[in-house]
């Protein structure tokens, strides 16, 4: 797979990475690659005079046993902040929270076993409510357990303030336009800024 950054800028470059690993809310379905929300936050880097690079390493349709299999090949840079952002197409096939769970929490032990050091943020994720009030609590609850449990920084829901707003989303209700992306984009910066400019989050 092609991995780019968000500016455009060749692959060589040998720059600390922030790899964000996720679905199509990631790769940006639906809208042109530069107003995805990795791109942008590569704009915001750039602003702070920050030496990482945003790598958009999304994958659209993905769930997180599909990210699981192919994590191990996304190692190969020095990985800063890794952004883990799956488990929502999990939630859409209602497949089992425990097995969402699993995957997740193996894609976290290979990366602190590839480097110890590097941040690891989760992103909160949520199911769909016709998904039933037992399965959207399961789903919910998974992914600030693992935080816990795995040390990892919980980011709050991806699409705050964007799910579920009709001019921040195209047509088809979940993939957000180019708006909705800044908004996520202003969402995720709150999580990994501090983190990229060496303070701890809050």
């Amino acid at each position: 797979m092609s991995r780019e950054d968000g500016s455009g800028r060749p692959a060589h470059d040998s720059r600390p990475v922030i790899l964000f690993v996720g679905t199509s809310l990631t790769a940006g379905l639906g809208v042109d690659p530069d107003s995805a929300y990795p791109a942008l936050i590569q704009r915001k880097l750039d602003s702070a005079g920050i030496p990482l690079r945003a790598i958009n390493a999304g994958v659209s349709g993905e769930t997180s046993a599909g990210a699981l299999r192919r994590f191990p090949t996304l190692l190969g840079d020095t990985i800063r902040i890794l952004v883990v952002e799956t488990g929502a197409n999990d939630g859409l096939r209602g497949l089992a929270p425990e097995s969402t769970r699993a995957n997740i929490d193996s894609i976290i032990a290979l990366a602190r076993a590839h480097d110890p050091t590097m941040a690891i943020v989760l992103a909160q994720m949520e199911a769909p409510p016709n998904m039933g009030p037992r399965f959207t609590a399961a789903f919910r609850g998974l992914f600030p357990d693992l935080a816990r449990r795995r040390r990892a920084v919980l980011m709050p829901f991806l699409l705050a303030g964007v799910g579920g707003v009709d001019s921040l989303n195209q047509d088809d209700g979940i993939h957000p336009t180019e708006a909705g992306h800044r908004l996520v984009a202003t969402n995720v910066w709150r999580t990994i800024g501090p983190l990229a400019s060496g303070r701890p989050a809050s």
